[in-house]
């Protein structure tokens, strides 16, 4: 198809066209169901406000990084002062690193494809990309001269759409390569919570080497918490980037009612929250592929994938004309055109569905997806 076909706007515009659907299985923000737990937090928020209002703000965020950061296994996160900077967003702690890194270096290596605003972003502030693609990122030492060539490598894990997941002894030699070249290390773990295999604890792995370092969390994929959340800009004492001063200049720091939220999710994940979450995903995962199995020319590219995204893989479709014929059942998904960010082409035949969705609106979608390609 022509290179216009598909310029439909950015993931986000296209997420933002989703809002006020029921069928809105586009973002990967959570917007399922409270649990049982999770309903109690939110009947004990009058007490939270409270807390907030009579509590430094420095000990409910120390406590809502300790919970957080336990819960998904990352003990050896640093908890000195300005090594985690709370953030309203992902977006904004990414915003504030690219800020940071066009300070000192021109090009970045970026995980392809991966979610676009974070390439934009990086574009945005001046700064060259270079493609890293998945698999060989996942298999091959990465080449000496690319290395020579950038000043920051950044990867997804696990990614976003396809959910590969860089495994411990993988990020290890990736921090070993790095630290050598003198190139700094990103990660964007926004969806770690959903797969055990990235609860290896990262910040252990990533000190030992001795790298440059640089860690995006984000509690706003996990829990539906009507988008109340917090990102989390975590940096290595030798990082050497003007984080705080860029940090100082956007924010002063995020709602001590939202960290007392995120402590007690976080707490509630811990106590079985995260299992329970992990199990319903599998399920809606389940379902969406019963629903299109045996469809000809409809594949699933991510047979392993455990993160709250799925990919859909469409022979002669492109995603942009399924994404067309699902506006007119009131269904949004997500065509995969701009999560390849240096070749849109490559996501042409792709489409991404959002399963942190309540099960019955979710099966409705798929549904209608089924009819689509049914019908096609």
């Amino acid at each position: 198809m022509g290179e216009s076909e598909g310029d439909t706007g950015n993931l986000t515009q296209l997420e933002f066209l989703a809002l006020n659907s029921e069928f809105n299985i586009a973002d990967g923000h959570a917007r399922q169901a409270l649990t049982a737990g999770q309903s109690k937090i939110v009947d004990d928020l009058p007490l939270l406000f409270a807390e907030g209002e009579k509590r430094p703000v420095e000990e409910l965020e120390q406590e809502a990084h300790a919970a957080f950061f336990t819960a998904l296994g990352q003990h050896s996160y640093p908890s000195a002062p300005g090594r985690v900077l709370s953030c309203y967003s992902s977006s904004v702690a990414m915003e504030i690193l690219s800020r940071s890194l066009a300070e000192t270096i021109d090009t970045v290596a970026l995980v392809h494809p991966t979610f676009d605003n974070i390439a934009d972003l990086l574009r945005g502030n001046g700064l060259k990309l270079v493609p890293l693609a998945e698999d060989p990122l996942h298999g091959d030492d990465l080449d000496a001269s690319l290395l020579a060539s950038v000043g920051c490598v950044f990867l997804t894990t696990p990614n976003n759409p396809t959910g590969r997941v860089v495994s411990k002894e993988r990020l290890t030699r990736l921090a070993e390569q790095c630290a050598a070249a003198g190139v700094i290390l990103a990660l964007d773990t926004s969806f770690r919570g959903f797969d055990t295999r990235a609860h290896y604890d990262h910040y252990e792995v990533l000190e030992a080497s001795g790298v440059r370092w640089v860690v995006i969390e984000d509690t706003g994929k996990l829990w539906p918490t009507l988008d109340l959340k917090v990102g989390m800009l975590v940096h290595s004492e030798n990082l050497g980037l003007p984080v705080e001063k860029i940090y100082s200049d956007i924010l002063l720091g995020v709602s001590p009612l939202i960290l007392a939220m995120v402590r007690r999710f976080s707490e509630d994940a811990a106590a079985g929250g995260l299992e329970e979450l992990h199990r319903f995903i599998a399920g809606n995962r389940a379902m969406v592929r019963a629903e299109l199995a045996g469809l000809p020319g409809v594949t699933v590219p991510d047979p392993d994938s455990r993160a709250s995204v799925e990919r859909v893989g469409i022979d002669d479709l492109t995603g942009t004309q399924v994404w067309d014929r699902l506006r007119e059942h009131n269904v949004y998904a997500l065509p995969c055109r701009p999560f390849h960010w240096a070749n849109p082409t490559e996501g042409d035949h792709t489409l991404r569905l959002a399963l942190a969705r309540s099960t019955d609106p979710l099966a409705q979608s798929v549904r209608a997806l089924r009819h689509v390609l049914k019908n096609r």
